[in-house]
């Protein structure tokens, strides 16, 4: 058990949130020590309640789970129920879980966390940077205690995914963003569209688990996951952001980066955009083993291979 890497993953589940959770559960780098949620893909009433029932669903019963913010810092909240379904997971029906949340709020949770356990855990931050901003400024003591932090935000090189400017997880709360990245964190990795745009599960994957009779509960997830995506949306593809990023937690080697300083634009109209001004401490991706990454998640949630033809390296 001492190898495996103590993570919290702070998410806005989310249909690609769930996929990385099923990656966390199953992979055995990590130890997942708690979810914290967050307002993102839609409301934190439903991500809380979505990241319940995607852990109970994987057995996943004994990793808590902490609500954090309701709303950004400072403008209010814009989902993105136009790729994640009304319900934030791409029209899954999974069982409702009977769980209650963590008597803490989720920036209090990894803030006890990290005090605790100094030096070892890692963040994984895939949804808004709500929660970390409000954690630091509570506890700025919260840089030094965490043994890393892995961002799935931004757009370095690249347009943005919700605007032309910016990804969706910087542009909901860029004044949180700004924050984090100007924090001075022992190691701190910014995984971007940059990256997480080449590497894509494709048609050929959700065919394979449809009809999801049978199958392992990760690889049953994908098949109710991704039916807003493939079907109601027609998708060729689904990039694997949040898992991505996940995985660069628990194997930094997928990933080449650069150690910049970032800027967040706040106002509009190229509010959330992720600019590079220079040499710094944050270490922003620019290239990724894709056929890795993606042979690595498929065997973790045990995807079947039949009539896959897959993605190839580098294609977006």
């Amino acid at each position: 058990m001492s190898d495996r890497i103590p993570i919290i993953l702070d998410v806005d589940t989310g249909t690609d949130d769930a996929l990385a959770l099923a990656y966390a559960v199953r992979s055995p780098r990590i130890d997942l020590v708690a979810a914290t949620t967050v307002a993102g893909n839609v409301s934190v009433e439903k991500t809380t309640a979505n990241t319940l029932a995607v852990l109970d669903w994987l057995g996943a019963e004994s990793v808590p789970v902490h609500r954090g913010a309701s709303r950004p810092l400072v403008q209010p909240h814009r989902d993105a129920i136009y790729f994640h379904d009304e319900g934030g997971l791409g029209g899954a029906r999974l069982p409702a879980s009977r769980r209650s949340v963590g008597a803490d709020r989720g920036p209090a949770a990894v803030i006890r966390l990290a005090f605790q356990r100094p030096g070892e855990l890692t963040l994984v931050m895939l949804g808004p940077l709500t929660n970390l901003a409000i954690a630091l400024n509570v506890e700025p003591r919260l840089a030094d205690w965490l043994r890393a932090v892995v961002v799935m935000a931004g757009a370095y090189t690249v347009p943005g995914n919700t605007t032309p400017a910016a990804e969706f997880n910087v542009l909901v709360d860029p004044e949180a963003a700004q924050q984090v990245f100007a924090a001075p964190f022992r190691d701190l990795v910014a995984v971007g569209l940059d990256v997480t745009e080449r590497v894509a599960l494709t048609r050929d994957d959700w065919d394979a688990v449809n009809p999801g009779s049978s199958l392992p509960p990760p690889a049953a997830l994908l098949a109710e996951v991704g039916k807003f995506a493939f079907s109601a949306l027609s998708r060729d593809q689904f990039s694997l952001h949040d898992p991505l990023s996940v995985a660069v937690a628990a194997d930094p080697s997928l990933i080449q980066t650069e150690n910049v300083t970032i800027e967040v634009e706040p106002v509009e109209p190229e509010r959330g955009r992720t600019r590079i001004v220079g040499p710094g401490s944050v270490r922003v991706a620019t290239s990724v083993d894709a056929e890795r990454a993606l042979h690595d998640f498929r065997s973790t949630l045990e995807l079947p291979t039949a009539g896959r033809r897959g993605l190839e390296s580098g294609t977006e």
